[in-house]
């Protein structure tokens, strides 16, 4: 048996209510903190619904799927709640400063024993964890988005992590039926984004270069490389061919990639020009006339339908 009993989420937002659901699903009384009794009330609505919605397509013991709603709360009340639990897991705004404060007060009022843990996609948890008196009981567990739906966390061990304390959240994680990954240097990207990012700055290269459109390389990553790699790694490919062939075509294309040590000029001129994306109507594509509502549904049920898929086999 876990020793997580407990747990509190902070954060009602994009990421908070799944954490929640996740860790109840594993068993753990988990509490959904927010600033207001209100915020914290949506949070368990969508956790509730997001178990239901997996429960649904049959990625969920329906018994399990039950106990958990049951272990799910809400407070308004930090300063009763964190003394009380075993794991926090905040998923506060990517603010340094605020959450480099959070968890000093966290480090502060909680138990010694209790992990504190954030949801950070990118920001440093040494730096985070810089103004705490126990900085081994501090990780990151990166839930990745939709955090209901994606199997992957990522935990990454700071400079001065326990180790043994983070092998503990993967057990609990497993538990939690995800797929935790230990980062075992606190470097920028962690790991899947270092990946993604590499991704990003080649294809944006691409189209700047005038090599490709936007939407063909959309397609060619949706429809070629991509459709394998839910069940066929990045290593296994290369072993798979060869790595004397596998080398042959690093070095020959190599040269020619994107090297440059910032984003590419293309991303940096659409930001100038005030075209941010589906928040401002227009980047890449003209959100005019692409529904981002149609490519989260889309990508939502693909998701699932992978999940119902390797749940069969």
């Amino acid at each position: 048996m876990s020793r997580f009993q407990s747990a509190a989420v902070i954060g009602t937002g994009m990421m908070g209510p799944g954490i929640a659901g996740t860790l109840a699903y594993g068993g753990v009384q988990t509490t959904i903190l927010s600033r207001t009794a209100k915020s914290a009330a949506e949070g368990l609505k969508k956790a509730i619904a997001q178990l239901e919605l997996l429960e649904s397509h049959g990625l969920l013991d329906p018994v399990r799927a039950q106990k958990a709603k049951n272990l799910l709360a809400i407070s308004d009340d930090f300063d009763s709640l964190i003394p009380n639990v075993d794991l926090v897991v905040e998923s506060a705004p990517e603010n340094m400063a605020f959450k480099q404060d959070l968890f000093a007060r966290l480090d502060t009022i909680s138990k010694p024993t209790t992990v504190l843990a954030t949801n950070t996609s990118g920001l440093s948890i040494t730096a985070i964890a810089s103004k705490c008196q126990h900085q081994e009981r501090a990780m990151t567990t990166h839930f990745w988005n939709p955090p209901h739906l994606m199997p992957l966390v990522e935990i990454v061990r700071g400079a001065n992590t326990d180790p043994a304390i983070a092998e503990e959240v993967r057990q609990l994680l497993i538990l939690c039926g995800k797929v935790p990954v230990i980062v075992k240097r606190d470097t920028p990207g962690q790991l899947g984004n270092r990946l993604q990012m590499a991704l990003v700055r080649e294809a944006i290269h691409i189209v700047q270069e005038g090599i490709a459109s936007v939407e063909d390389v959309d397609l060619a990553a949706r429809t070629g490389f991509g459709l394998r790699l839910p069940m066929y790694g990045i290593f296994e490919h290369q072993d798979m061919v060869g790595l004397d062939m596998s080398k042959s075509i690093v070095d020959y294309v190599a040269t020619d990639l994107n090297s440059e040590k910032r984003a590419p000029q293309m991303l940096h001129d659409l930001v100038a020009q005030g075209n941010l994306g589906v928040k401002t109507g227009k980047g890449f594509y003209d959100w005019s006339v692409k529904s981002a509502d149609a490519v989260k549904a889309r990508r939502d049920q693909f998701i699932l339908q992978v999940l119902q898929w390797g749940k069969a086999t």
